[in-house]
C-alpha cells in the first residue's frame, strides 16, 4: 500500500516538470521567431507640377491690346478708304497685330484658320478676294503690301483657300513683358462683277498654338 501511494505522489511531480518543459519549450520558440524579424524603414519622395499659361492679344493700332474671342466679339478693323463706297476693281487694306500677353510662359505659332463671309444685302461674298501678309518690323499695311502670306482667297466663302505660312509668336523677353507684336496686313480685293448695294462682313478666325518644348 505504502509502495502504491509513493508512485501516486510522484506522478503529478512527473507531470507538472513536463509541462514545464513544454512552457519553457513554447517561450523560447517565441523568441526565436522575435530574433527573425528584419528591421525597415521607409523613404518618400514627391513632385509638384505647375502649368503655364497661354493667352493671345489682339490690336487694331498697336496700343491697346484685349481680347477678342468669338465672332460676335471681332475686333472691327479699320480699312482703308473707300471700303464703304467700293467699286469694281477696288483694294482696300487694314493692319492688325497680334501677340502673346505678359502672362505667357510658352512661345507658339500662329495660324489663320477660317474665314467666314455674310452678305446683309447683296451677294458680294464670292465677289470680293483677300490677301492676309505678316509684314517685316516698320513695313506698312496698304494696297500694295507683301510678305509672308498667312492666308488668302478668291472669295470669302466660307474657308476657302484658308491656308498659308505660320507666324512665330515670342513670349516677353523679361517675366511681366508682352511678347513681340506681330502685324498682319489684311488686303481685299473687289472683283469686275462686284454687285451695287450690297454690305458683306468678313470674319478670319486665327488660332494660337505654343510650341512644345
Amino acid at each position: 500500500m505504502v509502495a502504491t501511494t509513493s508512485q501516486s505522489s510522484q506522478r503529478p511531480a512527473r507531470s507538472r516538470k513536463l509541462r514545464a518543459v513544454l512552457a519553457g519549450g513554447l517561450v523560447l520558440g517565441i523568441g526565436g521567431a522575435v530574433t527573425l524579424a528584419a528591421w525597415n524603414d521607409s523613404e518618400f519622395a514627391s513632385g509638384l507640377f505647375s502649368s503655364g499659361e497661354f493667352n493671345l492679344q489682339g490690336s487694331i493700332d498697336n496700343a491697346a491690346y484685349t481680347d477678342h474671342e468669338s465672332s460676335d466679339g471681332a475686333a472691327a478693323l479699320e480699312f482703308s478708304v473707300p471700303v464703304d463706297n467700293m467699286s469694281p476693281g477696288d483694294v482696300v487694306a487694314a493692319p492688325f497685330w497680334v501677340r502673346l500677353d505678359a502672362t505667357t510662359t510658352t512661345p507658339a505659332t500662329l495660324d489663320l484658320v477660317s474665314v467666314t463671309g455674310t452678305d446683309t444685302t447683296g451677294a458680294n461674298t464670292a465677289e470680293l478676294g483677300y490677301d492676309v501678309y505678316a509684314l517685316a518690323d516698320g513695313a506698312t499695311c496698304d494696297e500694295t503690301a507683301t510678305g509672308t502670306v498667312v492666308g488668302r482667297g478668291d472669295t470669302l466663302v466660307t474657308n476657302e483657300d484658308v491656308a498659308g505660312e505660320t507666324v512665330p509668336l515670342s513670349v516677353g523677353a523679361a517675366e511681366g513683358d508682352p511678347g513681340v507684336a506681330a502685324q498682319l496686313c489684311f488686303v481685299v480685293t473687289a472683283s469686275e462683277t462686284l454687285a451695287q448695294g450690297g454690305e458683306t462682313t468678313a470674319v478670319w478666325q486665327f488660332t494660337a498654338t505654343s510650341d512644345s518644348e
